[in-house]
C-alpha cells in the first residue's frame, strides 16, 4: 500500500467543519427531507435518549454546556458501539478528574 495514500474510514473522527452549522443545517435538512425520515423510530429514539438529555441538563448546571454535551455524546457513542448505558456512564465518568476531561 502506498504510504501516501489516504483512506477515510468511518471510524476516523468527523470534525465540526464537516457538519452543517445552524442555520445552514436547517436549510440543508429541509431541502433533503420533505417528509420525516423513519417516522416509526421517532418516539422510540426520543424515549431512549430522554434520560441522557435530563442528565446533560443537570450536569450543565454544575459544569458547562460544552462539558455536559461531551459527556452525553461520549456515553451515547459508547452505547451505539454496543455497551449498556450503565457501563458507558461509568467509563465516561472515569475519564473525568475534578469535572474535567
Amino acid at each position: 500500500m502506498n504510504p501516501y495514500h489516504y483512506h477515510m474510514s468511518y471510524h476516523q473522527p468527523q470534525y465540526s467543519s464537516q457538519f452543517p452549522q445552524y442555520p445552514e443545517s436547517e436549510i440543508w435538512a429541509e431541502q433533503l427531507t420533505k417528509q420525516p425520515l423513519y417516522p416509526y423510530l421517532k418516539s422510540q429514539v426520543l424515549n431512549i435518549i430522554a434520560p441522557f438529555v435530563n442528565y446533560g441538563l443537570e450536569e450543565a448546571e454544575n459544569t458547562s454546556y460544552a462539558h455536559a454535551l461531551q459527556e452525553v455524546a461520549a456515553m451515547t457513542y459508547l452505547i451505539g458501539k454496543g455497551m449498556d448505558p450503565q457501563t458507558a456512564y461509568l467509563i465516561v465518568e472515569s475519564w473525568e478528574i475534578n469535572e474535567k476531561f
